[in-house]
């Protein structure tokens, strides 16, 4: 029986480095699959995504090259939907192409009374917030380009906002 033991123990102790030796296979094993997986990754993403960012590429610099323009507006000062509030708005319009600066120009009286319209029927309170002048900004955005009958309005800047 004590043989026994003594064979047992020196058996354990023999396993014992190979355990060892495995854990460092382990770890080598784990590195070289992300390594392959990871390059694999990459060719895969550079091959099939590659090529959309290329045409993204040209597509941008096809945008920069059409200059845009600013369109400023005189300003308005309106009457809120509340009795006794006023609001003075000073508004700049931006367009995609300098080409359709004609086209709005001869559009300001059909733009003036959309823009109008719009900001005397809201209240101060639903303007006073960042949302609201958010939100403001969307619609008139919506009803110039409505009222141009395209869309060449691609952005607006309020440059004054003032409530009363």
């Amino acid at each position: 029986m004590a043989e026994d033991i003594n064979e047992g123990s020196a058996e354990t102790q023999k396993e014992e480095p190979k355990k060892g030796g495995g854990k460092k296979k382990l770890i080598i094993i784990i590195a070289i699959a992300l390594l392959v997986f990871g390059g694999g990754g990459f060719f895969a993403y550079s091959t099939f995504f590659g090529s959309q960012s290329k045409e993204g590429s040209a597509q941008k610099t096809e945008k920069s090259k059409t200059k845009s323009a600013m369109m400023p507006l005189d300003p308005f000062i309106l009457n809120l939907a509340e009795h006794g509030r006023f609001l003075k708005l000073t508004i700049q319009l931006e367009l995609s192409d300098a080409a359709n600066q004609p086209l709005a120009t001869e559009r300001i009286p059909q733009l003036r009374d959309a823009i109008i319209t719009l900001v005397s029927s809201k209240s101060a309170e639903s303007l006073s917030s960042p949302e609201g002048k958010f939100l403001l900004k969307d619609e008139i955005l919506l009803r110039a380009n409505q009222a141009v009958g395209k869309d060449i309005f691609k952005n607006l800047y309020f440059t004054e906002f003032v409530m009363q």
